[in-house]
């Protein structure tokens, strides 16, 4: 009970703020797969949904990858929906139940999880946190309070959040050793 400050999650965590049908989360992917492959499980990446009104599927799409994440599939769904961000346009809902069938999902669940719309909450509460934190565009990632936006430029991004989560990371070490 000596000390009194918050207690810091178990790891760092990066919410990346995204849309399934945001040709600049597209790119963003290699920063993520780097940012996983070098920190492995001592960053946890979590996946917030904010679909901007201008993308007609984008709200689907963020319902369809909360439906993988409970299919134990979420960061391999969410890769698959961005690298055919041309074909969302042009299929819609079609796109998002096949990329599910491709990678081993319950396709059909899928296809009723989009009409009942069980996820629609948590994909609502997390738009409704992405504004009030002052997400305006994707992707943004927030990291120990700290909101980095890559919807203008992402350039450098990657090597800031590094910065952020070495930092963290040693303060997590004991000190002393």
């Amino acid at each position: 009970m000596s000390d009194s400050s918050p207690a810091r999650p178990a790891v760092p965590v990066l919410d990346v703020w995204c849309e399934l049908q945001c040709p600049d989360c597209r790119s963003a992917l290699d920063d993520l797969r780097a940012l996983r492959a070098r920190y492995g499980d001592r960053l946890e990446l979590r996946l917030r949904h904010f679909p901007l009104e201008k993308h007609k599927h984008a709200f689907a799409a963020a319902q369809a990858a909360e439906e993988a994440a409970e299919q134990g599939k979420a960061w391999p769904y969410v890769e698959a929906v961005l690298e055919r961000v041309q074909d969302l346009d042009r299929q819609g809902e079609a796109l998002l139940v096949e990329v599910a069938r491709g990678l081993g999902l319950d396709a059909e669940e899928f296809d009723t999880a989009l009409i009942d719309g069980r996820h629609i909450l948590i994909v609502d509460a997390d738009q409704a946190e992405g504004k009030a934190i002052g997400v305006t565009g994707v992707p943004t990632y927030v990291i120990d309070g700290e909101r980095l936006d890559g919807g203008k430029n992402q350039e450098g991004l990657r090597e800031r959040v590094e910065e952020i989560v070495d930092r963290l990371l040693a303060e997590q070490e004991p000190s002393g050793l």
